[in-house]
C-alpha cells in the first residue's frame, strides 16, 4: 500500500474512533452504573442517571461549538483509559512524597490520590473541627451529612447544558468538600494536591464542594502533580458557594508534564457583599481547558478572576471564563495572559454579561498574549453583552511578539539577549502573579515561572514525586 493510501486509511480509522468516542463509556455506564452507585453516596447518586441521559443526547463537544472551535475535546477522550469504578486503593501515601518547599506557607495539607480523597490524620485539623469546620472526604461527608451536601451539590452546574459536567457527574464518585461556617475565619490557606499515579493509561473524574456561610473566609491552593510518565485524563469539577460578606480566595497550579489532559470546570456563587479572587496558573501541562462561571447573585459583590499561561512544544492551554452580573452595584475585575513558544496553541474566550436590573455594574476584562514563534498561534475572544444603562464595562485584547524596543534598552546596559528576553517575559507576568495575596506563595510562583521561562522544568524542589 503507497504512501497516500496508508494516510487515507489512518484519517478514516481516525475519524470512525472520534466518531464512536462516546460509545465505550455509555457502555461502561450501563454496565456498571450499579458498583458506581455502591462505591459513592446517595447524594452524588441521585444526579447520575439524569447526568448520564443529558450525555447521551449531547455528547462530547465538537468543534462545530463556538466555545470549543480550537479545542477538540472529543480526541482527548479517545484513547483507552482505564476507571478505578471499584475503588481500588492506591498503593502511595502522599504524605511521604510531597513535601511542600513553599517557604512559610504554614498551610492545612490534603490530597486527592487520581480521584479519590486520600484519608488520613491532619493535625492541623483539629483546631478547624472545633470551630465547625468540616474538610475532607465528598463521599464521607455526603454520607454523614446529606442534607447540608445535597442543599448545595448540583446546585450550580446544569448537566443538560454541559457535556463536560454531565460526564463528571456520571462517574465521580468522590473527591473533596470544605464547609467553614458563619463568621469563621482559617487563617492558613488549605491545599489541595490533585496526585495523579497509574502504570497505565488512567483516567480520573472527582467533584469539589467549597461552602462558606455567610461571613467566612478561606483561602485554598489546587495544585496538579503526577507521579508517572503516561497518559492522564482528569476531568475535575468544583462549585463554591460564598454566602453573604464572605471571602474565598481560589489559586490552580497545573504543572504536570506532555502527556496529561486537565479538564477543569470551577463555579462560583456569590451572594451580596461576598468577594471572590481565582487565579489560575499553568506553568507546564500537555492539554488543559478551564471552564469558569461565576454569578454575582447579590448587591457589591466584587470579583478578581486572574489567569496565566507558559506554553511551549505543542502544549495546548484553553481558558473560557462567563461572569454573570445578576445584580446591581458589583465590580468584576479579568486578566488573563499568555506566553506561547514553538507550536503551542492558546485560546482565551472571557464573556462578561450584565443582566438588565444589574445597574452600576463596573466590569473590566483584558486578555494580553505574547507569541515568541512564529508558528505559535494565540485565539482571542472578549465579549460584552450588556442590557443595563448605567454601566461602566470595557473589554479588550492583544496579542504580539516582544518588544523590540525594550529589549533593544536592556541589551544596552550590557544584559545578555537571552536574560533580556527572560526579563521582559517575567515582568510581562508581573500583574497577574503581584495577583497572589498569600505572600509566601507569590514568591515561590514568581521563582517557578522564572524557572519555566528560563526552559527549565516548573518543578517544585522539595517534592519527592518530582524527583522521581
Amino acid at each position: 500500500m503507497d504512501k497516500k493510501r496508508r494516510g487515507e486509511q489512518l484519517i478514516i480509522e481516525t475519524s470512525t474512533k472520534l466518531m464512536n468516542v462516546e460509545q465505550p463509556y455509555i457502555e461502561i455506564y450501563r454496565k456498571y452504573s450499579d458498583v458506581i452507585k455502591q462505591h459513592s453516596a446517595d447524594v452524588l447518586n441521585e444526579k447520575r442517571d439524569a447526568a448520564f441521559h443529558s450525555f447521551l443526547q449531547m455528547g462530547f463537544p465538537t468543534q462545530k461549538l463556538e466555545n470549543y472551535k480550537y479545542t477538540d475535546l472529543r480526541e482527548r477522550f479517545a484513547p483507552d483509559f482505564g476507571l478505578n469504578l471499584n475503588r481500588f486503593p492506591t498503593p502511595v501515601n502522599p504524605y511521604d512524597v510531597f513535601k511542600c518547599d513553599v517557604p512559610d506557607i504554614n498551610s492545612h495539607l490534603y490530597f486527592v490520590v487520581n480521584d479519590s480523597f486520600y484519608s488520613a490524620k491532619n493535625e492541623s485539623e483539629q483546631k478547624l473541627t472545633e470551630k465547625g469546620v468540616f474538610i475532607g472526604s465528598l463521599r464521607d461527608f455526603a454520607k454523614s451529612h446529606p442534607q447540608l451536601v445535597s442543599t448545595y451539590f448540583g446546585k450550580s452546574t446544569k448537566c443538560e447544558e454541559d457535556p463536560v459536567v454531565a460526564f463528571n457527574s456520571m462517574f465521580a464518585q468522590d473527591g473533596f468538600f470544605l464547609y467553614v461556617p458563619k463568621n469563621v475565619i482559617i487563617e492558613r490557606p488549605i491545599q489541595l494536591i490533585n496526585v495523579m499515579h497509574a502504570n497505565t493509561p488512567l483516567m480520573a473524574n472527582s467533584r469539589n464542594l467549597i461552602i462558606l456561610e455567610e461571613g467566612a473566609h478561606a483561602k485554598v491552593l489546587v495544585c496538579a502533580h503526577a507521579l508517572n510518565p503516561v497518559q492522564f485524563l482528569c476531568n475535575r469539577v468544583t462549585e463554591v458557594f460564598a454566602g453573604k460578606n464572605a471571602s474565598y480566595e481560589h489559586y490552580k497550579l497545573e504543572s504536570t508534564h506532555e502527556q496529561m489532559t486537565n479538564i477543569g470546570s470551577l463555579f462560583i456563587e456569590q451572594e451580596t457583599s461576598s468577594s471572590i479572587l481565582a487565579n489560575e496558573i499553568t506553568l507546564l501541562n500537555g492539554f488543559t481547558r478551564n471552564n469558569i462561571q461565576v454569578n454575582l447573585n447579590g448587591e457589591h459583590c466584587e470579583t478578581l478572576l486572574c489567569g496565566m499561561a507558559v506554553g511551549d512544544k505543542n502544549e495546548h492551554i484553553d481558558n473560557q471564563t462567563l461572569i454573570n452580573h445578576l445584580s446591581p452595584k458589583c465590580k468584576s475585575t479579568e486578566l488573563y495572559k499568555y506566553i506561547l513558544d514553538d507550536h503551542a496553541t492558546g485560546c482565551f474566550s472571557g464573556k462578561i454579561l450584565v443582566a438588565k436590573d444589574a445597574q452600576k455594574t463596573s466590569a473590566f476584562q483584558n486578555n494580553k498574549n505574547i507569541c515568541l514563534s512564529p508558528d505559535a498561534k494565540m485565539y482571542s475572544k472578549p465579549q460584552l453583552e450588556i442590557y443595563a444603562d448605567d454601566v461602566k464595562c470595557s473589554h479588550g485584547a492583544t496579542t504580539g511578539q516582544m518588544d523590540e524596543n525594550a529589549l533593544f534598552y536592556l541589551r544596552s546596559r550590557g544584559i545578555p539577549e537571552k536574560e533580556a528576553r527572560m526579563l521582559l517575559m517575567l515582568a510581562f507576568t508581573n500583574d497577574v502573579i503581584e495577583n497572589i495575596r498569600v505572600d509566601a506563595l507569590k514568591h515561590r510562583i514568581r521563582t517557578l515561572t522564572e524557572n519555566r521561562l528560563r526552559g527549565e522544568l516548573a518543578k517544585c524542589s522539595g517534592c519527592v514525586i518530582c524527583k522521581t
